[in-house]
């Protein structure tokens, strides 16, 4: 579907009645996007999780090409008899990990995910609509508000207390008559809202201040107060700021969350995040990733970021890949075809392939793997213009971008090393040729059986599959560092999270009173 286009159909399942909600609900929305809304969300789920609450968090509408598998319980089994899955935000999922249960569709009903600079891809509870453009959007999405208040519901349900997550700024008020994620949701769900300002942005007094302006008298009174985020230093010195805010707003202050060491150590909500990527120095396995314009699922590349041994660099628009450049990796990609454009534009195939000759390393994942290959077609124009586009030639495969998109959680091994591997599939294309003869992995379908995937070179330099998520097996990951010339440290990466979830619910704990924030849900 192209940006002519003038609608997609929303299908909804019948809606149900779940009966009295038996959760309490506190919605954070904040003054921006990128203010902290996510990890204290989740820091907020772990911490009142440890307390022995049932906690679920939710996002009615996330942007985001970072994304997650989930189990789709509203579906039937297939004929394999195991259930369907579906796709929401990351950051969700991380939140569902700090409340201790599985991701659900219903935590983050719909998922847009870019392709071009005005338009996305439509994820509706998990289930791609088709892709829409920005205005057209714009128009449709209050048909979609029922099924988003279902799937509050849903979670209302099952729970003690539901964490919701606004989008973007509360105060883009001009978008609030269509509006299914942050007042407009509030008023419908009956959710009170909590406002957060980011210190370390600057100009917080006056961003709380003009959010109240901004808004109307209902959704003013529908504020229970604010908090301060990312704030470091002596708050004696904004103290006074917070009088004046109070003053002009009638909002309470609800505390000050100082800014947190290890947020590094959890996986980014989406490509904002990019605008200060985290890279390591010290190592010395020099790893770069290119900085593509629709980079899909870079938390893929967390792992390596956590290895002492490789020095981690994202590659921007404008710059060379480095000479000294042991390993270049191609991550996932919304737009593959146009990213294979940005890639010849920026003349990084031309950095590749010295690199290739020099004897470097290089893998693809996911559209990174497709752009490998000898062409990428797009017949039915699903990610733009119909058309067909030359790839980097270093593995004999070719993609046809078309069918059902596949999401599975999957594990298996890696052929070189045998080491066990876990991830996720999340793709349209269909890859065939005879460098798939050649696999790099071993799948387990989940019926006993095993199926290759992906392809490598007969050196093992130039690599490439679907699976995401890969370099978080750890084994594997000490196995390919140390092939590539590079001493791994032995992190229990999933370990590594958790810590990091406990951390951050320790804080908190330490900056925020926790009992009177639950006493403001309702």
């Amino acid at each position: 579907m192209t940006d002519s286009t003038p609608t997609i159909t929303i299908d909804l399942p019948p809606l149900q009645d779940h009966g009295p909600r038996r959760a309490r609900a506190l919605m954070i929305q904040g003054t921006a996007s990128d203010v902290g809304k996510s990890m204290l969300v989740a820091g907020l789920c772990r911490a009142y999780t440890r307390r022995g609450l049932v906690v679920r968090p939710f996002k009615a509408q996330n942007m985001s090409n970072n994304a997650a598998v989930t189990i789709d319980t509203d579906a039937p089994p297939g004929p394999d008899g195991e259930p369907p899955r579906g796709e929401i935000g990351r950051a969700q999922a991380l939140q569902a990990r700090a409340c201790g249960v599985a991701p659900s569709i219903h935590m983050n009903p719909v998922l847009l995910k870019p392709q071009t600079n005005i338009g996305s891809q439509v994820v509706l509870r998990g289930r791609a609509l088709g892709n829409c453009p920005a205005r057209v959007y714009h128009e449709m999405r209050q048909g979609l508000m029922p099924a988003v208040l279902d799937s509050f519901e849903r979670l209302c349900a099952e729970a003690d207390l539901v964490l919701v997550e606004g989008a973007g700024s509360g105060a883009e008020v001009y978008l609030r008559r269509s509006d299914i994620t942050n007042m407009h949701f509030a008023e419908r769900a009956g959710v009170p809202v909590v406002v957060l300002g980011d210190l370390d942005k600057g100009g917080t007094m006056a961003s709380l201040v003009g959010t109240w302006l901004l808004l109307d008298q209902a959704d003013r009174e529908r504020v229970v107060g604010y908090i301060v985020n990312k704030f470091r230093g002596d708050f004696s010195l904004f103290e006074p700021a917070c009088e004046t805010i109070t003053a002009h707003t009638s909002w309470p202050f609800l505390g000050m969350v100082r800014w947190f060491e290890d947020a590094g150590r959890l996986p980014a909500e989406d490509s904002l995040a990019l605008a200060r990527p985290a890279e390591t120095t010290g190592g010395t396995l020099n790893v770069v990733i290119l900085r593509l314009s629709r980079v899909a699922n870079f938390d893929d590349m967390d792992p390596l970021a956590a290895e002492p041994a490789v020095n981690l660099r994202w590659i921007e628009p404008g710059q060379p890949i480095p000479a000294e450049t042991d390993v270049v990796i191609l991550p996932g990609s919304k737009a593959t075809r146009a990213d294979l454009e940005v890639l010849r534009r920026e003349g990084w195939d031309i950095d590749i392939l010295a690199h290739v000759r020099r004897g470097g390393r290089v893998v693809g994942l996911c559209a990174g793997f497709q752009m490998l290959g000898r062409v990428v077609r797009d017949p039915l124009g699903i990610e733009g213009e119909p058309g067909e586009t030359p790839g980097l030639g270093l593995l004999d495969i070719e993609t046809e971008i078309g069918g059902d998109k596949r999401l599975i959680e999957i594990d298996g091994q890696e052929q070189r090393s045998g080491c066990r591997i876990t991830g996720y599939e999340m793709h349209m294309g269909r890859t065939s040729g005879p460098g798939l003869d050649r696999p790099w992995l071993l799948l387990d379908d989940g019926r006993g059986e095993t199926r290759p995937e992906g392809a490598m070179t007969a050196d093992g330099r130039v690599m490439g599959g679907y699976l995401h998520g890969i370099f978080g097996a750890d084994a594997f990951r000490a196995h390919w560092l140390e092939q590539a010339g590079a001493q791994a440290a032995r992190i229990d990466f999933e370990a590594r999270i958790e810590a990091a979830l406990d951390a951050l619910a320790d804080h908190c704990e330490a900056c925020l009173d926790l009992d009177a924030l639950l006493k403001l849900a309702r």
